[in-house]
């Protein structure tokens, strides 16, 4: 396979239209709920960018709430209730009826994600001998997890927004008796902090302008 050949996985994208008071409350302080709104939506058309500029077979945009113009690009399904587990369950198995391939799942909170770590981590999972893979967060949490298969207890229980996360992730992944690969690790956006590190990571990116723009703001101010 070339760098640039479109392998069969699609990659499905966890995400919630940016609604103020509903994304990025951990921001505020010291962000406004409208600022962190802001810097959520830019973190949103950025994952998608990536998303869409990544050579896989089909992209799913797992959605709470009514998406825009992302259809020319996406197959949307609707996100269900519950827990973070439940929802990551629901996803995974709603792209699975979708199309029936093997599955890399990432969320809204990486704008620094670029094709090509997308596109290594689909050549990974698709490795003789690998059934599934796993990007941690310096947070413990993790940016993505992708299965060959589905399994209706790969998230179940799985105790999310924890410093553990992660290695509770992967703990049940090897529970399974399924055979993981660790990819490298990022930073979610989720307070003040990781957001300057995000932006500083990834400058070109919609999130690392709208984040020089409220600094400014606040400069000014």
């Amino acid at each position: 396979m070339t760098a640039t050949e479109a392998l069969p996985v699609q990659v499905l994208v966890l995400a919630k239209r940016p609604v103020a008071g509903r994304v990025k409350t951990r921001l505020t302080p010291p962000y406004s709920p409208d600022q962190a709104t802001t810097l959520a939506a830019a973190a949103l058309d950025d994952t998608l960018d990536v998303v869409a500029a990544t050579p896989v077979s089909h992209r799913v945009l797992a959605f709470d709430g009514e998406p825009d113009g992302w259809r020319r690009t996406y197959s949307v399904v609707e996100q269900c209730g519950g827990g973070l587990d439940d929802r990551l369950t629901a996803a995974v198995r709603d792209a699975y009826e979708l199309h029936d391939l093997p599955v890399l799942l990432v969320g809204m909170d990486t704008p620094q994600l670029r094709p090509d770590l997308l596109h290594e981590a689909a050549r990974r999972l698709l490795q003789p001998g690998v059934d599934a893979v796993l990007g941690p967060a310096t947070d413990g949490g993790f940016w993505l997890v992708g299965l060959r298969r589905p399994h209706p207890r790969a998230f179940a229980g799985v105790p999310m927004s924890r410093a553990y996360t992660c290695d509770a992730q992967l703990a049940r992944l090897r529970q399974l008796g399924l055979r993981v690969r660790l990819l490298p690790q990022l930073t979610d956006v989720d307070d003040a902090a990781s957001a300057r590190a995000v932006a500083a990571a990834a400058p070109g990116t919609r999130f690392a302008s709208v984040h020089a723009a409220l600094a400014e703001q606040e400069l000014v101010g």
